[in-house]
């Protein structure tokens, strides 16, 4: 039985605490979020140095990725092998890193399904050149090397890149209670932010965007963010920024050549196609998706006609499918504190270049530290060979020749063991000059060496001239434009409402329904018991119909949304709330121009329909009917030229158009003179108004009789505005209504 001494013992509040903060911190530096100097994870970084100590650098040749993940799992990383390799798999999608970091053969993936790669049994890869930058310098003292999780190996705590890969492929992480969201940006961008921050360190964001435009995707996507929505994102460190496909057009036919970063054609495609089997999307007669090895992205949409607005409907593609992405910015990263904080652009890059000024001193260092010991073995090895016999007598004659060596000539052990090193051969008169010359060189590469390192300026050129080496080397030019566009706007229910020909029909008690075609005759219809025909308007299913009450409010309602004419239709007062007492006069709708708006009264104006449509249910005043008085039943006019009106008297005045004024409500002009108190007794009030061309015919109705009147019968009953007016022939004395025979 096994006796313990001493027992902690803690309350399970603080113990748990303790517990879940290490595990975070764990998970935070150990796994999820990247390291600011090789703006790699752990696991990414474990890959990189395990292929390069497995010698799968970009000349080699490739190896099965099993062989990778063994080595990374077993040595450096204890987690699954299906993490390892996703996270390998990543590092070689050319989708997914801006600059790939591993050179994969084999299924590694595609843009459709980026985790459609194949087992890494059948894959083979090695590291890619874009990785060169982060290896070059490993074995050059420039990193700080740590115990692996079993202590048999040692890893690098960070790789020393040369390059701040940190912004140039991007990442994402999700930790305990924070997260990482970085995009890619071109090399050479970034390289010229670099530059511009090392000559002047107090340069503003504002001026680096103008160096490091915004982020560079893989794909040649448009950025449709503003300089202003840039910089705050770039400022802050937080944000998020759109990616919008490209197109052309091609023989009437829309071409989508590049998608959003992230984007998936297949999802793409598949949104489309379910806007199409929907009816939402009536524009489109069919979707191809044409990519192959020449065209990676070749996705093909056919409208349905020539008449389509492709700028309209794309816009309403970029709104409602995966056209058009956002992607969300986060630069939460692991600082040279090895604390996680969000940083701006310009902190970033800042710290960055403390850090590569670091990695540089230390390579300097470490390098003069390589030449003095050179230069101390070949100062040894030059009184060597100035004094070969007598060290060739002590080695021949000397039991302990390495004491005496040292004891004769003042050399250190190290200088006496090399000269014992030396093989005969080299004993040659040349060999002395040829040290002489490395001595010679060593000591001038010393002289510079220190020179960097005492001098802050040197190093910051140095570090410049091997970044413009690496842009140049492994830069190429910007894939994703940067273009302010506007706002991507979905279809409304009115622009994907089909726009087929309707009738509308009202009835004289205001009933309502609507038939398809203009082909139907309102008048032949059924009505209900006690109802008849009033008016109808033959327009189409995306326009608005306006009804006139009698008190002279105007309602609107959209032509798609009325009962059908299969049936009797729907009372008006079910969707609109008139005044009490109020009964519909009329009817129009919203294509028409000018309206002419009458009372009994005699009163009247001409008004703009623009002015009248509303979406109030209970309509909207128009007309103002005196005391006593009812509207009359809306004209519409188009090109016409001169107002008719009769009165119940039958009395009919015919006048120029022109003398109405055009008025947005009111209770207009007087029309006809009827006298005021004939008007109140109910003896003479008007009866009807028309609107015509002087080579129209006007057709008078009284009960069963009509009197048609031609132009020239019309040059009687010609007069001024409010005139009293001619009366008609006997006969004619009780009219009814007034029509239009237009020629």
């Amino acid at each position: 039985m096994i006796e313990i001494d001493e027992v902690e013992e803690l309350p399970l509040r603080t113990f748990t605490e303790r517990a879940y903060l290490d595990y975070s911190m764990y998970v935070i530096s150990d796994r999820a979020l990247p390291h600011i100097g090789d703006g790699l994870k752990p696991v990414q970084r474990r890959i990189i140095y395990s292929m390069q100590q497995l010698g799968l650098d970009f000349r080699s040749k490739f190896a099965k990725s099993a062989l990778t993940v063994g080595d990374v799992i077993g040595k450096y990383h204890p987690h699954g092998d299906s993490a390892c390799y996703e996270a390998m798999v990543l590092m070689a999608q050319s989708f997914s890193f801006r600059y790939p970091l591993v050179d994969g053969q084999g299924n590694w993936g595609a843009p459709d399904d980026p985790k459609s790669f194949a087992a890494y049994r059948y894959t083979e890869a090695r590291l890619a050149q874009n990785a060169e930058p982060l290896l070059a310098e490993i074995n050059l003292g420039t990193v700080e090397f740590a115990p692996n999780f079993d202590g048999t190996k040692e890893e690098p705590e960070v790789l020393p890149a040369r390059l701040p890969y940190l912004l140039l492929n991007g990442g994402t992480g999700i930790a305990v209670g924070m997260a990482t969201d970085f995009l890619p940006h071109n090399l050479r961008e970034v390289v010229s932010a670099c530059i511009q921050l090392i000559d002047k360190p107090s340069t503003k964001t504002i001026d680096l965007l103008q160096l490091l435009k915004g982020p560079d995707f893989p794909t040649e996507a448009i950025l449709t963010n503003s300089e202003d929505e840039l910089l705050e994102v770039y400022e802050t460190g937080r944000g998020s920024v759109r990616s919008r496909a490209r197109y052309i057009e091609e023989n009437g036919e829309i071409i989508v050549t590049a998608l959003p970063f992230q984007a998936s054609p297949a999802r793409i495609m598949e949104q489309l196609a379910q806007q199409i089997n929907t009816r939402n999307l009536p524009m489109l007669a069919d979707l191809r998706d044409e990519s192959d090895h020449e065209n990676p992205t070749r996705l093909v949409l056919v409208p349905r006609s020539n008449r389509v607005d492709v700028d309209r409907l794309m816009s309403h593609l970029f709104a409602t499918t995966d056209l058009e992405k956002n992607h969300k910015i986060n630069f939460n990263v692991i600082g040279l504190d090895l604390r996680p904080r969000v940083m701006g652009l310009r902190t970033i890059l800042l710290e960055w270049l403390k850090f590569r000024e670091s990695t540089v001193t230390r390579r300097t260092k470490h390098r003069l530290e390589h030449i003095d010991r050179r230069l101390h073995i070949l100062d040894g090895l030059l009184i060597a060979y100035l004094n070969i016999d007598q060290i060739i007598t002590i080695i021949r004659e000397k039991e302990d020749a390495k004491d005496e060596l040292i004891a004769q000539f003042k050399l250190s052990e190290i200088q006496a063991t090399a000269i014992l090193d030396i093989r005969l051969r080299q004993l040659a008169r040349l060999e002395q000059t040829k040290i002489q010359s490395e001595l010679e060189e060593l000591q001038k590469e010393a002289d510079d060496l220190k020179k960097i390192l005492s001098s802050k300026k040197r190093l910051k050129t140095v570090i410049k001239k091997e970044l413009v080496a690496d842009a140049d080397k492994y830069g190429d030019d910007r894939r994703t434009e940067i273009r302010s566009v506007d706002e991507a706007v979905p279809y409304s229910d009115d622009d994907l409402a089909s726009n087929d020909p309707i009738t509308v029909i009202l009835s004289q008690k205001g009933w309502v329904r609507s038939a398809k075609g203009h082909e139907i005759d309102p008048e032949g219809l059924m009505y209900r018991d006690g109802d008849k025909y009033l008016g109808n308007a033959r327009i189409r299913t995306n326009d608005t119909c306006l009804f006139f009450d009698s008190t002279g409010r105007v309602y609107s309602l959209a032509a798609r949304g009325l009962p059908s004419a299969r049936g009797q239709g729907e009372p008006l007062t079910g969707r609109l709330n008139p005044p009490e007492g109020a009964r519909f006069v009329g009817m129009a709708n919203s294509t028409n121009k000018r309206i002419l708006m009458a009372s009994n009264a005699g009163f009247g104006f001409i008004g703009a329909i623009d002015n009248m449509v509303t979406k109030n249910r209970s309509g909207k005043a128009v007309l103002n009917v005196p005391r006593g008085a009812v509207a009359l039943a809306p004209v519409v006019t188009e090109s016409d030229s001169l107002v008719s009106v009769v009165t119940s008297l039958g009395r009919l005045l015919v006048f120029s158009i022109n003398e109405l004024p055009e008025l947005s409500k009111g209770k207009g002009n007087k029309l006809l003179n009827i006298p005021t108190a004939a008007f109140t007794a109910g003896e003479e009030s008007l009866i009807a108004v028309a609107t015509h061309a002087e080579q129209d015919k006007l057709v008078i109705h009284a009960g069963q009789r009509h009197l048609t009147l031609k132009r020239s019968d019309l040059t009687n009953y010609l007069g001024e505005r409010a005139r009293r007016g001619r009366k008609l022939p006997r006969g004619f004395q009780k009219v009814d209504a007034l029509t239009v025979e237009r020629d």
